[in-house]
């Protein structure tokens, strides 16, 4: 298939960039003299990193057997972004980096299980109100006390012996699919026009319970477990999805102004929403304090420049939490504005395929679960990417595919195995029925595009 073999010519590039980058950061670091071991501490790394391409390359194999019609763009730029954030966390910590790897594996294994269990991802419609229940219960499972870790101020964090785990990361996923289940069940009602407030037309106000439901669950997320970055993640998923499902503009202007009204409410009587609209505003009140964070990162973009100081010559270990929450920093210091437009570029290749896979999926659900995972990344790596320049207020959200984080990496490997999924799924119906057609002599019931790309693709 031709797809297939564009997808490992795609992997062995990113494979290749991704060990000339290493190479790059081992090359210019010199070995300490206090610590002489440093070397033997690089080549371990350095041997975990073959582990890593060696991996990627064995989930293009999984896919080649098991979704062989799949868009042969997300695998790579997955993979792409994967080995430029290992790249970037060895050369801020290679103890994480070893940690990294791990994940890496980890989140590769349950790439090839969801693959091979999630045959029909249309039967998680029939799910919708469990899953409903499941989201919301991963996503207040660390407000329980004794279970759940307030970690840098946010309590979105779980203990469970010497690991902790970031069970939102997967809240995200169930809820996205209840929310593609509910508004193809719904989508009629919600539609249904009430009345005209000048040029926008007002649905009847008995269907905003939806919409109030997820501004209440919006404003819990970050009210009580103090993380404003997944509270504007799932708002944001609901609008995005209610907005494709049903074409009115109302839905998104009514939800923006009851989050905001909301969010004010929140900044008024809260401490610590306080602290971060401060932060982001006057970062430069206090520098060595609370906004030490940003205002390094701040630093560390304007020292990168156009082309940056190179790998391995920045100073990035600087910013607190440099290889989690601020990774895009170390990147913009380090590669400078090119190379951070590269990252960007990386995310808007894999939103522009999952959206491609949205709009070519054969069922409303599929349709509607497609474009809500790829806009849960495209829009977590906008909120993080914003707060480090200071466009949104900073929230502890990671880089998808490229900060260091177990959860974070493991959900998103789950988020790319349901798009190859449903990417692979539309194409073999659309076969299924060119074939029917070819055999009764009716007339095809898909679109010139889509024969297209399935002609281009069999080829």
């Amino acid at each position: 298939m031709r797809a297939r073999t564009v997808e490992l010519g795609l992997l062995v590039l990113a494979s290749f960039i991704t060990c000339v980058g290493y190479g790059f950061v081992l090359f210019s670091q010199q070995i300490e003299a206090a610590a002489p071991d440093r070397a033997a501490i690089q080549a371990e790394v350095g041997g975990l990193l073959v582990v890593v391409v060696g991996l990627l390359l064995a989930a293009h194999v999984v896919v080649r057997f098991l979704a062989p019609l799949a868009d042969g763009m997300l695998l790579p730029v997955a993979a792409l972004l994967n080995g430029m954030g290992y790249i970037m966390i060895s050369r801020l910590d290679q103890g994480l980096a070893k940690s990294q790897s791990a994940w890496t594996f980890i989140g590769l294994v349950a790439f090839a299980a969801v693959l091979a269990l999630l045959r029909d991802p249309r039967k998680l419609e029939r799910y919708r109100y469990s899953l409903a229940v499941l989201g919301v219960g991963l996503l207040l499972l660390p407000l329980i006390p004794g279970l759940g870790a307030q970690i840098n101020g946010a309590r979105i964090w779980l203990r469970v012996g010497p690991f902790s785990i970031q069970p939102g990361e997967f809240a995200k996923i169930v809820l996205a699919a209840f929310l593609a289940g509910f508004l193809v069940e719904k989508r009629e009602l919600l539609t249904l026009t009430g009345r005209k407030v000048g040029p926008i037309h007002i649905p009847d106000i008995r269907h905003f319970g939806p919409l109030l439901l997820a501004l209440g669950v919006a404003l819990m997320v970050m009210v009580l477990q103090r993380d404003l970055g997944s509270s504007l993640l799932f708002f944001t998923l609901f609008l995005v999805l209610i907005y494709i499902a049903t074409n009115r503009f109302a839905y998104v202007l009514i939800g923006l102004v009851g989050f905001m009204g909301g969010a004010y409410v929140a900044w008024r009587q809260f401490s610590h929403v306080q602290r971060r609209v401060d932060i982001w505003l006057n970062p430069m009140d206090d520098p060595k304090g609370d906004s030490f964070q940003i205002v390094e990162a701040a630093f560390a973009l304007a020292d990168g420049g156009l082309t940056g100081t190179g790998l391995g010559q920045g100073t990035p270990k600087k910013i607190p939490y440099a290889a989690t929450d601020m990774i895009f920093a170390a990147f913009g210091e380090e590669m400078g504005l090119l190379g951070a437009t590269a990252i960007l570029v990386m995310f808007l290749f894999f939103v522009g395929a999952g959206f491609r896979v949205a709009t070519n999926a054969r069922s409303p659900f599929e349709k509607l679960l497609a474009a809500g995972l790829t806009s849960l990344l495209g829009f977590q790596a906008f909120i993080i990417i914003g707060g480090i320049i200071r466009v949104l207020p900073l929230t502890g959200v990671t880089l998808p595919f490229v900060s260091y984080g177990g959860s974070s990496l493991i959900s998103n490997y789950v988020i790319l195995a349901i798009l190859v999924r449903i990417s692979h799924n539309s194409l073999e119906q659309v076969a299924e029925e060119l074939e029917e057609n070819s055999r009764t002599g009716g007339q095809l019931s898909v679109s010139s595009r889509t024969r297209s790309r399935w002609k281009a693709v069999s080829a």
